[in-house]
């Protein structure tokens, strides 16, 4: 569908954390001509080359398939990490909303379709060596983040075959930061009463080193870039995204100047199970059981055949990362808007 003047490229889920930047991305690629940013609330922000559609995949009443005609390629982005406490909502977004956006898809005979998936859609996996894009897409059954993008993996194992004439492209990246995605992940895993002052380094006098705790964190920039390579090169399949090096309690104690604190497991759990029971935190326990069995990832695919390269460290996208929550930094968009904490 391509023509001279470049691609047309529909971006759904394009106000988040990983939306924002892809747009950006695409607004400085010179093959992309036009992008339509699909999103259940329309901002003011507009970044070049971008029309909004206000459009919930969710929501069986609103139509999927006008704004992906004459597309060159579907970024699929759209994703609901809370209510925690409500697994009926996000499966009902998460799943179903996605199966109806990769029937639009081929209904609309896009010839491409990037979805973003995750390192949580991997079964747990060693942490002393880096596993390639083969290794079990089972998840964690018992948290439903890593549950719902595993599911997604097998429906997408049946699309392919449904519909050979679409090159489908799964992006697995690690925990994806950025200083202007601080806001909402604060909101997101820390909840509203944590005040900023108390992630400032001065006042984090230890870090707990909890065992199996050991996470890679890539900058939601460099994720974004390898979108825009998956949609100009012919390439299908899964590729992971992650960048170095991984992150354990002693990097992170080095960072903020913190001394490090042996934590056991169970301690860890069990308060912060009794926090999300009383509501006082949103990030469900099942998630943090699952973070400890993840997998390494080996990101060697996605540099040999995208030509992908993350331009930050893990260690430098946390740094700007923290800088952004002790400044509440977001955007002017939903879901990144930032708000001043309570005592903050």
């Amino acid at each position: 569908m391509s023509n001279e003047r470049g691609k047309r490229v529909v971006v759904v889920g394009a106000t988040g954390n990983t939306g924002t930047s892809v747009l950006r991305a695409l607004g400085e690629d010179p093959d992309v001509a036009s992008v339509v940013g699909i999103a259940r609330r329309v901002p003011a922000w507009t970044p070049p080359k971008v029309t909004w559609v206000r459009a919930d995949i969710a929501e069986e009443a609103d139509d999927l398939v006008r704004p992906l005609q004459g597309a060159d390629a579907v970024i699929h982005l759209a994703w609901l990490i809370q209510p925690s406490h409500a697994p009926v909502t996000t499966w009902r977004t998460n799943v179903l909303g996605s199966i109806r956006l990769f029937e639009a898809v081929a209904a609309a005979e896009v010839p491409v379709l990037v979805h973003a998936s995750s390192v949580g859609a991997y079964s747990p996996g060693p942490q002393d060596r880096r596993v390639d894009e083969s290794w079990p897409t089972h998840g964690w059954p018992e948290a439903a983040y890593c549950r719902e993008k595993a599911y997604l993996e097998r429906v997408l194992d049946a699309y392919e075959g449904e519909h050979p004439q679409v090159r489908v492209v799964r992006m697995r990246p690690a925990f994806l930061f950025k200083e202007q995605s601080a806001a909402e992940q604060r909101r997101l895993f820390l909840g509203p009463f944590l005040p900023r002052r108390l992630v400032r380094p001065a006042l984090l006098p230890v870090v707990p080193d909890i065992r199996g705790l050991l996470l890679q964190a890539l900058h939601t920039d460099d994720a974004a870039e390898a979108y825009r390579l998956a949609i100009g090169r012919d390439v299908r399949g899964a590729f992971n995204l992650a960048a170095e090096p991984p992150l354990d309690a002693r990097v992170l104690a080095e960072m903020v100047g913190a001394r490090v604190v042996r934590t056991p497991r169970v301690a860890a759990r069990s308060a912060l199970a009794a926090a999300w029971h009383l509501r006082l935190v949103p990030a469900a326990p099942q998630l943090f059981d699952a973070a400890l069995r993840l997998p390494l990832m080996d990101a060697g695919r996605a540099r040999d055949e995208l030509g992908w390269q993350p331009r930050r460290t893990s260690a430098e996208t946390i740094e700007e990362f923290l800088h952004g929550l002790r400044h509440d930094v977001g955007m002017e968009t939903a879901p990144l808007v930032g708000h001043a904490a309570p005592g903050g």
